[in-house]
């Protein structure tokens, strides 16, 4: 993590990056976008942290969860009129309900409850719930690029047991990236 950019970094703020998972490959044929993980930094006594969703949703400290993606590339995007919009009552909201969150286990089926959540699920949820704020366009399953034969293989071993919903809300990464709500932040 570059040391100009920790002091720019404020709670609430998203980051994104191109994970090098295995899902992330799966995430990047269903949305056609190189975003494929996401989470939101809040700045701990010890450092910045992602509140991130992966298996099981935890905090990770920043320089750890930058090192996970793909040529330690991200981008970190704020909404607009954060000053407002993330009063400090807001953010206090928003730590306690993502605290609620640790240790859910990943959503591998992208299901909209929450029991178990995905990194733009849980992006969307916290700001929804907790501040007021939608992020992203919520759209179908049946939206995305289901075609895709990647795809077509990860929906057969992850709903072999029970039947997939195209019906079932979903919200990606690249959906909340470009929602023109929120602005980049710069090194």
């Amino acid at each position: 993590m570059s040391e100009t950019l920790s002091p720019m970094l404020r709670d609430g703020d998203l980051i994104f990056q191109e994970s090098t998972s295995g899902q992330s490959e799966m995430v990047r044929a269903l949305t056609k976008s190189h975003w494929t993980h996401m989470g939101v930094i809040f700045k701990d006594p010890a450092g910045p942290v992602v509140l991130e969703a992966v298996s099981p949703v935890r905090k990770t400290p920043l320089p750890s969860w930058i090192a996970h993606g793909r040529d330690q590339r991200y981008a970190v995007r704020r909404i607009r009129d954060a000053d407002t919009r993330l009063s400090p009552e807001t953010i206090g909201k928003m730590r306690t309900l993502g605290a609620k969150w640790i240790g859910r286990p990943y959503d591998v089926r992208f299901r909209w409850d929450d029991q178990t959540l995905y990194c733009s699920e849980l992006a969307y949820k916290l700001f929804d719930v907790a501040a007021g704020i939608r992020l992203g366009t919520l759209q179908k399953a049946a939206d995305m690029n289901l075609d895709d034969p990647r795809v077509q293989e990860a929906l057969k071993k992850r709903f072999a047991s029970i039947r997939f919903d195209p019906d079932e809300t979903v919200v990606t990464p690249d959906s909340i990236f470009n929602d023109e709500q929120l602005l980049d932040v710069e090194p």
